[in-house]
């Protein structure tokens, strides 16, 4: 072919794909001028057939939809899941934060909003962000108010972040062998004493024939706080006031609410009866945690209220290769001082999403957010094509976490990739709910059992107002987070009779390192709700 006429025909045909894409995006509603945002997504690693959190089927469909339907050109940024307050100050700092960046710290948020470093999206809220106003709806927390609303400045009317609306509120579960129960013809534990008297038992007898020196009768990791969660705030005052709470939860620590520091001791009790796995101060994360879990050596712990039925850990299905028997059971037994077996659940609010002043493409990525709001987008995302990643069961999605061909979700319901929800949103509440059981690879009546012990007598956190943002703590989160892993730890592991001096001499310690001032500003800005 002659070379000019070979160059022609090349321009013709790129000149014609030009006209047929701008046609696409005029007929699937594209703005018009092309923009580029930055998204970031936790990465969880790659263990157990993960696949790159930026960089997989699902980005690549919702790169292609977004640029089909509202022409913008998404790349997704990686931040450590583990690490993600840090990594995400460190992005902040350095003036090179993604587009739509995601936090639980709603402090750090304040801090940042404060310096002028994030965008109001109030203004937003009933134009851009309107299909998002839909599908967050009503705050029934706060009557009257919209839950995209929720982390609204009272006196300035300022929307600096919006939060994540959950629909599975259930929290934390402690789980214990229940092969190991029948195996020694012990009942499951109904109060906090029978657990103690149950891991003693662990602990003397072997039931899993593992050997005496290799039983863990109870595992956890240096976030004391999470895998004892239910045992530590069982201890809490059942009659603490609102405002008490409130107050002293310092950095989403309750270490200076009544009663708390009770639960350490326990902990403390248990240590020293050899009942926790003496290395447990070395496990920085859940890795091996989880690889003594599935080998069968450990009889009791807690995590995620579904911790033990998520593919994406394996527990239970590793478990049973080892241990073809073995059965898990969710306990509904640490009693608070009245009797009650009193847990706590999340708030509907989950994960915070905002937009930095930095963003050169700040309606694009407004954009962005009302686009995962419609339900074909959101619902795509969470259950994937049909006879691949879910397959219709009594009209309900029965999804596989762990589906082949590239479609492995990373985490739940693909939650990473919608900052908007979390949890999986069907179109009514009901098949939602309904949904929760049929997206595990276990009977429902398993499932729902966690759930529901989970759930009985459950209550999530009080919801209040402050009469102006909240600014201390923001600067001060990681550190007080830091120490606080630290110091619990010491106090764990202390001998018995050092127990108070340990644990007076770190408060002490914690409080003048930042968190008596959290403290004092949420007392001066606390508003009865």
């Amino acid at each position: 072919m002659n070379v000019k006429v070979f160059r022609f025909s090349a321009l013709l045909a790129a000149a014609v794909l030009i006209v047929l894409f701008a046609g696409c995006n005029k007929l699937k509603g594209g703005s018009g001028k092309q923009a580029s945002i930055k998204v970031e997504v936790y990465d969880r690693g790659t263990d157990g057939g993960k696949t790159n959190p930026a960089n997989n089927k699902w980005t690549d469909w919702i790169k292609q939809k977004i640029l089909e339907d509202e022409n913008i050109i998404v790349e997704f940024v990686p931040v450590p899941r583990a690490e993600e307050e840090q990594a995400l100050i460190n992005l902040m700092a350095a003036g090179t934060p993604p587009d739509v960046c995601m936090t639980y710290s709603v402090d750090n948020i304040n801090n940042w909003a404060e310096m002028g470093g994030i965008l109001d999206l109030g203004p937003f809220i009933d134009s851009t962000l309107s299909d998002l106003k839909a599908f967050l709806g009503p705050d029934a927390a706060l009557p009257g108010r919209d839950f995209i609303r929720r982390n609204m400045n009272a006196q300035t009317g300022q929307v600096y972040s919006m939060p994540a609306r959950r629909m599975n509120i259930a929290r934390l579960n402690t789980f214990m062998r229940k092969d190991w129960l029948d195996k020694l013809g012990l009942p499951v534990p109904r109060t906090t004493q029978e657990f103690y008297h149950t891991l003693l038992a662990f602990k003397e007898k072997d039931p899993g024939g593992v050997g005496r020196n290799k039983v863990i009768p109870y595992i956890m990791n240096q976030d004391v706080r999470w895998t004892a969660g239910n045992i530590l705030e069982s201890f809490i005052d059942p009659d603490v006031s609102i405002k008490d709470r409130w107050v002293n939860s310092v950095v989403e620590r309750y270490f200076l609410i009544p009663h708390y520091r009770e639960g350490i001791r326990f902990l403390n009790t248990m240590w020293n009866a050899g009942l926790i796995d003496p290395d447990f101060p070395l496990y920085r994360d859940d890795d091996i945690m989880n690889n003594l879990i599935r080998s069968g050596v450990v009889g009791s712990f807690g995590h995620n209220w579904d911790q033990v039925f998520r593919e994406s850990e394996r527990l239970l299905s590793d478990l049973r290769k080892n241990v073809p028997t073995a059965e898990w059971v969710a306990l509904d037994c640490m009693t608070s001082a009245d009797g009650i077996a009193r847990k706590m659940s999340y708030d509907p609010a989950g994960v915070n999403y905002f937009i930095p002043k930095s963003s050169k493409n700040p309606d694009a990525a407004m954009r962005y957010l009302n686009w995962l709001a419609k339900y074909e987008n959101y619902h795509f995302i969470q259950t994937g094509p049909e006879g691949v990643v879910h397959t219709m069961v009594d009209g309900i999605p029965k999804l596989n976490p762990l589906a082949g061909e590239g479609w492995i979700q990373n985490s739940g319901q693909n939650i990473d990739y919608t900052p908007i929800m979390n949890g999986l949103f069907l179109q009514t509440e009901e098949e939602s709910i309904r949904a929760i059981a049929s997206a595990y690879p276990w009977t429902a009546d398993m499932v729902m059992a966690a759930y529901h012990v989970a759930m009985n007598n459950a209550r999530p956190g009080p919801v209040i107002v402050p009469s102006s943002p909240l600014k201390a703590a923001g600067p001060l989160n990681q550190t007080l987070q830091d120490k606080s892993k630290a110091f619990v730890i010491q106090a764990i592991i202390a001998p018995a009779a050092d127990f108070n001096r340990v644990w007076d001499t770190s408060i002490t310690d914690w409080l003048s390192s930042g968190a008596e001032a959290v403290r004092q500003e949420r007392l001066e800005k606390y508003v009865a709700p």
